[in-house]
């Protein structure tokens, strides 16, 4: 059943390109599956948080899904957020999945009343024999008001179905309490989300990232991650100091949605799929569309082109 243990590499969370409220942009969808594959990363990720899947309605999600898989055609895994306030929807979300030939599913606490360390393993248990894929946990304390302990991730992993874990936290510190508390379970994958880490969560044992980055240039994520896997001290501060350039892209706005904007934007720019957000949300406005655009000709290694 499970061909992901563990799952390692590059697995961007892929925007959900709109062209309008309830619309799918499945042309632009398609171009950007293929950028990124061509990028050479080892899975995808589609409904997370950059893909503003919370925001999307039900047909929304499940036309996306059945895309993403129609696309990718299983050249690499595909993954697919089931986080909701209603367990029964992540459980028809997943089966859904699982009828497009999808490989797997993600799902972070749910986020409306927050749940203890001791609630949220019991939901978990409850949640995972029912599901029919393989199930990673996603650590998003900003979003969901509760931050996944070391030891209720151990007792999850016993979980015959659980094979992995996305730490979007952003504490360095805590991953590396999960990567000792890891060290001898080699089939349980640990993902960083913060692109920034990615090369030192790799460096020192982590599986890999899920780098909203790399929607816009997937071949620097996979160079990160080789080299963060050869441990080449040469060339990784080189690579993170391009990742952290990106972040010129993700805050041209005064808005907490302003990196969603910026990696739609830019791939607007770059003419792979539209920049429509979901609401309550909007696409950057011209002012600001122009600095993307200057700071992309700036960056001419956006598209994998070093300088």
């Amino acid at each position: 059943m499970n061909r992901l243990k563990p799952l390692s590499g590059v697995i961007p969370p892929l925007v959900t390109p709109l062209l309008g409220p309830d619309t799918l942009d499945v042309a632009g969808f398609s171009r950007l599956i293929e950028h990124v594959l061509k990028g050479g990363v080892h899975g995808v990720f589609v409904l997370g948080t950059t893909g503003e899947g919370p925001g999307l309605s039900r047909d929304l999600q499940y036309a996306t899904v059945a895309e993403a898989c129609r696309q990718v055609r299983k050249r690499v895994p595909v993954l697919v957020g089931i986080s909701h306030g209603s367990f029964a929807e992540s459980i028809r979300l997943a089966e859904h999945a699982a009828s497009c030939g999808a490989d797997a599913v993600v799902l972070a606490p749910p986020y409306y009343f927050p749940a203890g360390q001791k609630e949220l393993l019991e939901y978990v248990g409850h949640l995972a024999p029912r599901l029919p894929l393989p199930l990673f946990l996603y650590n998003m304390p900003s979003m969901t008001k509760i931050d996944i302990s070391v030891d209720t991730l151990l007792r999850a992993s016993e979980l015959e179905n659980i094979i992995g874990f996305k730490d979007s936290s952003g504490n360095m510190i805590r991953f590396h309490e999960y990567l000792e508390a890891f060290r001898d379970r080699p089939d349980f994958a640990l993902l960083m989300g913060p692109e920034e880490l990615m090369g030192e969560a790799v460096f020192f044992g982590g599986n890999g990232g899920v780098a909203g980055g790399a929607n816009l240039c997937p071949e620097l994520f996979v160079s990160l991650y080789e080299a963060a896997r050869r441990r080449d001290a040469e060339r990784l501060p080189e690579l993170q100091h391009r990742v952290y350039q990106l972040r010129r892209l993700y805050f041209c706005g005064q808005y907490t949605s302003s990196i969603i904007k910026g990696i739609k934007c830019s791939l607007s720019i770059m003419g792979i799929c539209s920049d429509f957000m979901a609401e309550p949300f909007h696409s950057f406005r011209d002012p600001e569309r122009l600095r993307i655009k200057q700071l992309l000709d700036e960056m001419k290694w956006i598209s994998g082109k070093a300088e």
